[in-house]
């Protein structure tokens, strides 16, 4: 396949050509890569099973793991449910647009392909112009998870997106680097206490201001059992993994320091190519070792911006074996730890 690049300035009006041209390609059930505030998404028609079935085989994503519908007004989740809770319109007038996915009850209007089989839905308004523009461009919803190859790190600059879907989907839009970094928070409606299913920009200190207790999916520091169908995106399988084993150490800063120092030694004198993945605070004192700042650990919103593209890095170098500095759980940092966990394969060392 041919895939097309075309990149855009951030201006909506010299972008609308190329905006055009990529709705276009979605009307005709087409693929298309596109920036959001959160990751690059990969975008297909929402109302087409076949273009849902494209985007599964383009990211060799399981089937059973749903795709997020994105709509360009508050109202659109009318059209997407006929019992939407009264809660998700709250929600919606705090965060909406923004990096705020609800899980409601879908219609039979929402192809099951999109769902992974589930009788509810996954919705977000994104707030980056050009993907809102694009929604409404293309006259339909659009479905998208991120651009990436399943399992991989997800995309923060259209270069993450070439490497890993160039020649398997139609169309790459380059918006240039995201803001955010992270993939939406995902919370799950469709009971009596808001579930928190995937951890992300909007805090759940946030959303239990917003509406009042907001629960946490158990499994979402200890991973999931395979047996489990999943809700939301992330949930059952393996995610955001580098090629190299990645394994994180928890604990208080000096003792943390300590072991990545010694681990990482000790790695190089076997013979491995070693990545470490830290604070600026901790970024000293490696020899022989790659070493990744992902900024200062009192700056969440940075370390979660800089995350995926440290992964990806470490990738391009070859690295053997990759050691992280765990952070903070609170805020941000429980979504950074999330990908992180599950990148790692939830191999974690308390220290």
């Amino acid at each position: 396949m041919n895939t097309i690049i075309e990149k855009i300035s951030g201006d909506i009006n010299s972008d609308q050509p190329v905006l055009q041209k990529a709705a276009q390609i979605i009307c005709d059930g087409g693929l298309v890569a596109f920036p959001t505030e959160t990751v690059y998404g990969l975008g297909g028609d929402a109302f087409d099973a076949q273009a849902a079935g494209r985007i599964y085989a383009a990211k060799g994503r399981p089937s059973d793991n749903p795709l997020i519908v994105h709509i360009a007004n508050i109202g659109d989740l009318d059209t997407l449910s006929d019992k939407v809770p009264d809660m998700a319109y709250r929600l919606a007038d705090m965060f909406w647009p923004g990096p705020l996915t609800m899980i409601i009850p879908k219609n039979s209007k929402v192809p099951s392909t999109v769902t992974g089989g589930l009788d509810t839905v996954a919705v977000r308004l994104p707030s980056h112009p050009a993907a809102r523009r694009l929604i409404e461009l293309s006259g339909t919803y659009i479905a998208a998870p991120s651009a990436n190859l399943s399992g991989r790190p997800s995309p923060t600059k259209a270069s993450h997106v070439i490497e890993d879907l160039f020649g398997r989907i139609d169309m790459i839009i380059d918006g240039g680097d995201i803001e955010i970094g992270l993939e939406s928070t995902i919370v799950d409606l469709t009971g009596d206490v808001p579930v928190i299913l995937r951890p992300g920009f909007v805090t759940q200190e946030a959303l239990k201001k917003a509406v009042g207790n907001v629960l946490l999916d158990p499994a979402l520091m200890t991973g999931v059992s395979g047996d489990v169908r999943p809700k939301a995106p992330g949930m059952k399988y393996r995610h955001y993994a580098p090629r190299a084993e990645l394994i994180v150490i928890e604990g208080r800063p000096s003792a943390v320091s300590e072991r990545l120092r010694s681990m990482a030694a000790e790695a190089v004198l076997q013979g491995r190519k070693v990545g470490v993945m830290v604070s600026e605070e901790l970024s000293h004192g490696f020899d022989n070792a790659e070493v990744i700042c992902l900024g200062r650990r009192n700056n969440e919103e940075e370390i979660a911006k800089h995350l995926f593209d440290a992964l990806r890095q470490f990738d391009e170098m070859q690295v053997d074996i990759i050691f992280a500095e765990a952070f903070s759980q609170e805020g941000i940092g429980q979504a950074v730890m999330n990908r992180m966990l599950k990148a790692a394969g939830h191999r974690i060392i308390k220290v």
